[in-house]
């Protein structure tokens, strides 16, 4: 069984990430990502699973930008963007991946890890229950993304925002 390694992203990494985990709609979210991590705005990691990037999440240290998550827990760092190939779920990537935002959320003095999940989400949510993460506040999470035609979606999905303490 291959093992699963998990790093910061790294400017070379990039042609690799969108080759392997192709963001349609969304074609510079690794390089988003990437940047933000540059500007020590975050972290993005990357689960290496057999040589190749088999899933990333990125860590916002200045929390989630939702103003109902911003309300009740201003600066609680927020684990956004977790995602495993779908072809690799079920293998403990995606917990590999949390427990590595946990472990440099502590290095960094936090107390506490936050991240969302979709109401319509529940292996994700039965994860993060497993792992200890418990409801805080509801949220709506709004992004846009551009189809491959060329026009703008506004998104807005319900979700609720999951907190963990790091001891």
């Amino acid at each position: 069984m291959d093992r699963t390694e998990i790093t910061p992203c790294r400017a070379e990494d990039l042609p690799l990430l969108g080759r392997h985990l192709p963001t349609p709609g969304a074609p510079t979210r690794h390089a988003d990502r990437f940047a933000r991590q540059e500007a020590g705005h975050g972290t993005y990691l990357i689960a290496w699973h057999g040589g190749l990037p088999a899933g990333n999440g990125q860590i916002r240290w200045d929390g989630c930008a939702a103003p109902e998550v911003q309300a009740v827990l201003a600066g609680c760092p927020e684990l956004n963007g977790l995602d495993v190939r779908e072809d690799l779920r079920g293998q403990g990537i995606g917990t590999a991946l949390i427990r590595a935002a946990e472990e440099l959320a502590r290095e960094r003095g936090r107390t506490h890890l936050g991240l969302g999940v979709g109401d319509d989400n529940p292996r994700a949510a039965a994860l993060y229950a497993r792992l200890g993460y418990g409801p805080v506040t509801a949220y709506t999470d709004r992004y846009a993304y551009t189809d491959e035609a060329g026009l703008r979606h506004d998104c807005a999905d319900p979700c609720t925002f999951l907190v963990r303490r790091l001891a």
